[in-house]
């Protein structure tokens, strides 16, 4: 008997995928628990519709990061911190100074966790960061950090 599921059963199948089981399965385990339908033809015309919304949603959004990711590509955001001796900063600069940085200066709003440093900055110069905005779309932008004086 083939049956929809409706939710990600475990050693069966994803949510949306279409698996043979047996009847007494799907009667008194699956159906019950509303994890899987039948497999009738309104159903699967339902299924695929949702497929094609859900990979016309993912394409649109993958389009608007890379386009972001043009838009910010090559970007430089000045910050300004207290400098001790030797060039050396009180603190360091984080994802969060970037990020708001970034914000400010230029008003793209970006999450700090999608910037990647491997370490925080914590001398004087000018730095290159990937900023990961989308799995499929990255960008680089230039940090550079100036004494306040």
């Amino acid at each position: 008997m083939q049956v929809v599921l409706l939710q990600d059963v475990v050693k069966l199948g994803k949510k949306g995928d279409i698996v043979n089981v047996s009847e007494g399965y799907a009667r008194n385990f699956l159906y019950p628990k509303n994890l899987a339908a039948p497999a009738t033809e309104s159903k699967l015309k339902e299924l695929k519709t949702q497929k094609q919304t859900q990979a016309a949603k993912k394409q649109k959004e993958e389009a608007e990061a890379k386009a972001l990711a043009a838009k910010i590509n090559g970007l430089t955001v000045a910050l300004k911190v207290k400098v001790g001796d030797a060039g050396r900063l009180f603190g360091a600069i984080s994802n969060k100074d970037i990020a708001d940085g970034l914000k400010s200066q230029h008003g793209y709003s970006i999450d700090k966790k999608k910037i990647v440093l491997k370490e925080p900055i914590k001398n004087l110069g000018t730095y290159k960061i990937t900023l990961k905005i989308h799995p499929v779309a990255q960008a680089d932008i230039n940090v550079e950090v100036a004494s306040m004086d």
